[in-house]
């Protein structure tokens, strides 16, 4: 069973950017991956979404034209580059499959957007 591991979150000020990284245990080049997030005390959502072939994207509205997501399925690693952050997308950041999300998720990276 494929396993994620994400990294790249932090600490940033307002406006500024992130480029987060999840890295697949196995090949993931046939499967759609998304990226999530959970602010505390509010449920896990989707904010991005990528196809096999990384030509299709899916973004929440909350994000668009802020987050790009990206693939490199030679290195089983889906990307989040995250601009113009707002201290509304401090959260817990997860990436899983799409559109049926396995049940066990990695362990996240921390986002958080704070002057």
């Amino acid at each position: 069973q494929v396993r994620f591991v994400e990294s790249g979150g932090g600490l940033v000020q307002p406006g500024g950017s992130l480029n987060l990284s999840c890295v697949a245990s196995v090949g993931i080049s046939n499967l759609d991956i998304g990226w999530f997030r959970q602010a505390p005390g509010k449920q896990r959502d989707m904010v991005a979404r990528i196809s096999t072939g990384g030509r299709s994207w899916l973004y929440a509205d909350s994000v668009k034209g802020r987050f790009t997501i990206s693939r490199d399925n030679a290195k089983n690693t889906v990307y989040l580059q995250m601009n113009s952050l707002e201290f509304e997308d401090t959260a817990v950041y997860y990436c899983n499959l799409q559109p049926t999300p396995l049940r066990s998720w990695g362990q996240g990276t921390q986002v958080t957007v704070s002057s």
